[in-house]
């Protein structure tokens, strides 16, 4: 019976052996169906290939296969009688920046896989650095093909060194380094016998035991309100006077006769009920979703925030984040107008300024800068039109990340966290 649900990214350079790390997890956990087996078996005897070439389970497109790369976030999910797993695979593009930040974002653990005989790439340091600005607080750095430098302790202690190095200029709050070899099994579901030296865990091991329930102990209370429940009288004259507030909570704990504070609007009251799709709950807290009811007849809306009184988040409406731009039709400029989309409340918001440019290989940073490219990120100063209810993005990644869509095309261009508020 599954206890709980680990959300991982796995990232690292090009041919560092991403897909073929997460097909040896879905291989030797059997979440793969025969047929899907029996077809990437044959695809890889009609390659000439030795072994079967896990890597196919995740290479989806025929097109793909061909060309040897993977080109976006694949989504895969297994499961073990500890944990059930959902694992975002990104691809090691430079270009595809984006696609690590989609697949980080909501990750509890992050992968970073190294070749042993290549040692850190710029794309290691990147994806890890990502990881990183995105709070993921837990990393695996995971010297993969340690079969091809025979099973070197002295490699992999070298490259330890190198990494450890690098993440003393990073916030890592749990930091792990596994050697193993996709390809052949070794340290990824069992220990390896051909590592003696290695005394720690495998790769599935620390995935099922890492703990991460206090990382998703955001004490503080903060529910969105994402919709006015109201029914229809005529169908039950009792709900007349029904009026509830859906949403997910964000942050804490809620129960009923908690006292709690409406924003914008300051006024307080207590909750009388709290009901799911199954009934009512004596407590709710994240990720629930939930519908509220309140002991006062409050002008309540969308995109408005419930929290407590004494612990209410910043109420701004100029913000400082860090934004990793999507778009490949425009730049991010000063003055740019756009969309945010902040938990559930939209509004129209104004670039006011662009710090600096991010080098996320050398961390430099480049004030000098006058726009943001395709997959390129920087520090800005946003105002929006209406209040926004926030937390810095490292306190909640909930109410402290946000979208930015372009208002002409309404398609998403920027992803952004919080990192201060006036």
């Amino acid at each position: 019976m599954t206890t709980d649900i680990l959300r991982f990214a796995t990232a690292g350079s090009v041919d560092d052996g991403k897909s073929t790390l997460i097909g040896r997890l879905l291989y030797d956990s059997k979440s793969i169906f025969e047929d899907q087996l029996d077809a990437v078996e044959r695809t890889s005897r009609t390659r000439g290939e030795e072994q079967t070439n896990l890597a196919l389970l995740t290479d989806g497109l025929r097109a793909e296969r061909e060309q040897g790369i993977t080109i976006d976030v694949a989504y895969r999910y297994f499961a073990t009688p500890r944990r059930t797993f959902i694992i975002a695979d990104t691809p090691g593009h430079i270009q595809y920046t984006r696609n690590m930040v989609t697949g980080a974002s909501t990750s509890d653990l992050a992968v970073i896989l190294v070749d042993a005989r290549k040692g850190l790439q710029e794309q290691s340091r990147r994806h890890a650095f990502l990881a990183t600005l995105l709070q993921v607080p837990h990393l695996v750095l995971a010297v993969n093909k340690m079969d091809l430098v025979d099973y070197s302790q002295e490699r992999f202690e070298e490259i330890k060194r190198e990494f450890s190095a690098f993440a003393t200029k990073l916030d890592v709050p749990d930091l792990t380094f596994i050697p193993l070899s996709a390809l052949l099994g070794d340290n990824v579901v069992d220990r390896s016998m051909n590592m003696p030296w290695y005394d720690g865990p495998s790769l599935l091991h620390h995935l099922e035991n890492v703990h991460i329930a206090s990382d998703r102990n955001l004490i503080d209370v903060r529910f969105p309100v994402q919709y006015v429940v109201r029914p229809n009288k005529a169908d039950d004259p009792e709900l007349h006077d029904y009026r509830g507030y859906a949403g997910q909570v964000a942050g804490g704990v809620l129960k009923p006769g908690d006292e709690v504070v409406h924003l914008p609007s300051g006024l307080t009251t207590h909750i009388s009920r709290i009901s799911t799709a199954d009934g009512d709950v004596a407590e709710a807290f994240p990720p629930m979703s939930v519908t509220l009811q309140l002991a006062d007849d409050l002008d309540i809306s969308r995109g408005d925030m419930i929290s407590r009184p004494n612990n209410r988040p910043v109420v701004t409406q100029d913000l400082e984040a860090m934004v990793c731009w999507m778009s490949e039709s425009r730049t991010l400029t000063p003055r740019s107008r756009l969309v945010v989309k902040h938990t559930t409340r939209t509004a129209k918001v104004v670039v006011r300024d662009l710090r600096y440019r991010l080098d996320v290989n050398t961390l430099h940073r480049d004030e000098e800068a006058d726009a943001l490219a395709l997959n390129e990120i920087g520090r800005v100063c946003l105002r929006v039109t209406q209040p926004l209810f926030v937390d810095e993005y490292k306190r909640n990644r909930f109410t402290g990340g946000f979208v930015l869509i372009d208002e002409h095309t309404n398609t998403t261009v920027g992803a952004g966290m919080v990192v201060g508020a006036e």
